[in-house]
């Protein structure tokens, strides 16, 4: 559908009350998968980029004779999740085999969880931009295994369709996942787009927060399903839902969101009929398109996986693993912002660019909170904003503390950091091999500033002679020379002192 045919998206608040759902998937970052003990390309920030069909087992194929085993630091850290996200704990919780045919699952079903999922009935809550606090249910969080990768070679699309043929991967079949289901969501209203991004940062939060997964979401080791449907104002009729599968960023689902309300609205409008449906997010064109037609449980044909024994934790066990959480998003939160001191409007636009984990890593490296925000919040966010992509996948919280630490030394100014940053994303280096490679260190030999002052002051003499009368801003236009001259290379309050210094030594 073309943006044209979209309603006006207050308008569509008006006729329409959006209710959401969403389905998170985090990959977990043990050793092996979660049934065989081929190596877990998740693990210790994998991204994927192996070779294909090198990090196999006859398990991972579906083979023949071939059994699977219950990954146990899998279990520990899904219960882990379980707490952290409120959830109850099942004393007894069960495999099932999710049946459906497809080239990247060599078994033709998935091992997952139907009826008796690990946890159940949990709650996050949220903080909106406004300061609006909003708890959103969590229904279960179950374990699964993750698909392998289909390339489809040929096409102008990369999608199946038009392709010439199609390659199976499966390095990334059985990586253990568990996904968050929420309950429905509703009075969201306007706010609808940003509680799925800030609802999707605090399940990254939380599942860094534990150490149990990268959650990078440009990696696939988060991803987010989002369901939208539209409720006619004044009718309790639930309207069809759409579920946007594997949006990989938070803008992403901001936007695919916002999108879908605005579609449906013009379609229900129209008298049109909503389709129960997949669908999927276009990050170049920001529009959704039609996957393949939404299968209800009953189609998958769920029944308990015969070959593995329930799960049971002891109650022991569980009380265990609380023990090791983490405090709880909203306490982080408020703690965090006590300690660095920010105002309430410093603090949100952190938490509104899904930048907490982000800044909290670069002051844990050592940098300054105030100067955390300030690169996070300001270039790094401008960067990522004309490129379509999260600020958090294009540099480390750790380089980032080192190019603080390096403008806090004189090492560099604003402006070479800012050059500097753009050698790292660019894959140059840190930001140390930028400095060296790029020869941008700030010239803190004075007399290369002098010669470059007094060349200006003797081109200039009509700005010496208002500086000597006292008109001390007329420095500038000389602090301005003297910088262009040294390629930007100069601390601007040391050439300040300077020109003054030279200016009365000149009478």
């Amino acid at each position: 559908m073309a943006k044209a045919d979209l309603m006006d998206y207050d308008k569509a608040l008006e006729l329409f009350e959006p209710v959401l759902g969403f389905e998170v998937h985090v990959e977990l970052n043990t050793q092996t998968k979660m049934f065989s003990d081929a190596p877990n390309p998740a693990a210790a920030g994998g991204d994927h980029s192996e070779q294909p069909n090198t990090m196999i087992t006859p398990v991972d194929l579906g083979l023949p004779g071939s059994l699977p085993v219950v990954n146990e630091e899998a279990v520990r850290s899904s219960i882990r999740l379980g707490l952290a996200l409120g959830c109850s704990i099942a004393p007894s919780s069960r495999f099932a085999r999710k049946n459906y045919f497809y080239p990247d699952l060599a078994k033709n079903y998935q091992i997952s969880q139907y009826d008796e999922p690990i946890a159940f009935e949990g709650e996050v809550e949220i903080e909106l931009a406004s300061g609006r606090v909003i708890q959103v249910p969590i229904e279960r969080a179950h374990m699964e295994e993750d698909a392998g990768k289909l390339t489809h070679v040929g096409g102008a699309t990369g999608r199946i369709q038009g392709a010439e043929y199609s390659l199976v991967d499966y390095n990334r079949a059985g990586v253990p996942l568990v996904e968050i289901v929420t309950k429905m969501i509703v009075g969201a209203e306007s706010d609808a787009p940003e509680v799925g991004k800030a609802y999707v940062a605090a399940i990254r939060d939380i599942v860094v927060a534990l150490g149990i997964s990268e959650a990078r979401m440009e990696r696939g080791n988060l991803r987010c399903d989002a369901n939208v449907s539209l409720k006619r104002r004044g009718s309790d009729q639930l309207g069809t839902r759409t579920e946007t599968k594997n949006v990989n960023s938070l803008r992403s689902v901001e936007r695919a969101i916002r999108y879908e309300i605005q579609r449906q609205a013009a379609i229900l409008e129209k008298g049109g009929t909503i389709i129960q449906e997949t669908r999927h997010w276009h990050e170049d064109t920001g529009v959704t398109s039609a996957g393949r037609p939404k299968s209800d449980a009953d189609d998958y044909r769920y029944f308990p996986e015969p070959d593995l024994l329930p799960v049971e934790p002891s109650a022991e066990l569980i009380e265990e693993l609380r023990a090791t959480l983490p405090e709880a998003p909203a306490i982080r939160r408020r703690r965090l912002k006590e300690v660095w001191g920010f105002t309430d409007l410093e603090f949100q636009d952190v938490v509104n660019g899904g930048l907490l984990t982000e800044v909290e890593q670069t002051v844990a490296a050592g940098a300054a909170p105030a100067q955390a925000r300030k690169w996070w919040t300001g270039e790094l966010t401008r960067i990522a904003n004309d490129r379509g992509v999260e600020a958090s996948t294009l540099i480390s919280p750790l380089h980032v503390s080192e190019v603080v630490a390096l403008v806090e030394n004189g090492t560099l100014t604003d402006r070479l950091a800012r050059q500097v940053i753009e050698g790292v994303i660019a894959g140059e280096g840190s930001p140390t091999e930028v400095v060296d490679s790029r020869g941008l260190k700030v010239v803190s030999d004075d007399s290369a500033l002098i010669a470059a002052i007094d060349e200006a002051l003797a081109a200039q003499p009509d700005v010496l002679e208002k500086i000597r009368d006292g008109k001390v801003q007329a420095a500038g236009a000389v602090i301005g020379a003297v910088m262009k001259a040294m390629k930007g290379q100069a601390d601007a309050a040391r050439v300040r002192e300077l020109v003054l210094e030279r200016a009365g030594s000149a009478e």
